[in-house]
């Protein structure tokens, strides 16, 4: 009986699931950027791809451990591992420092539209919410 009140719902392998899927998409950005790629290129103006290519190496770096340790974490998630939790909390940290640049430090932010604006929102929500959510279904027992 106790194997049923453990197993996880439908719910947890829809919200694991998109999270992976959110994640994937940040890794993909990261990677796009990092390698400066046509497409990456293809959705900054001439202005902004010079800004971006001011951009600290430790944003940068701040910026990968942010997108691999969530997405190494819904992963593990996924495999239902409580160590998902810590990597959660790598992510987090780091999203926030790369917040705090995006915001405070960063030379473009004049030149944000909606979409950047929301997307600085979003990232920390989104961490926040995982971080939390991790930590809610290993108390229910679905992380070993």
């Amino acid at each position: 009986m106790s194997n049923l009140i453990n197993k996880p719902s439908v719910g947890f392998w829809i919200i694991s699931v998109i999270a992976l899927i959110w994640n994937a998409v940040g890794a993909n950005q990261y990677i796009q950027q990092a390698y400066q790629t046509d497409a990456f290129k293809a959705m900054y103006s001439s202005e902004q791809l010079e800004i971006i290519s001011r951009t600290p190496s430790w944003v940068t770096a701040v910026f990968a451990v942010a997108v691999f340790a969530s997405l190494l974490g819904c992963i593990l998630l996924l495999l239902k591992k409580r160590s998902a939790i810590s990597l959660f909390k790598l992510g987090l940290l780091a999203v926030i420092a790369q917040s705090i640049y995006n915001l405070f430090l960063n030379e473009g932010k004049d030149t944000y539209g909606t979409f950047e604006y929301i997307m600085l929102l979003m990232i920390p929500i989104v961490a926040i919410f995982l971080l939390i959510y991790s930590k809610k279904v290993h108390a229910k027992g679905w992380l070993s």
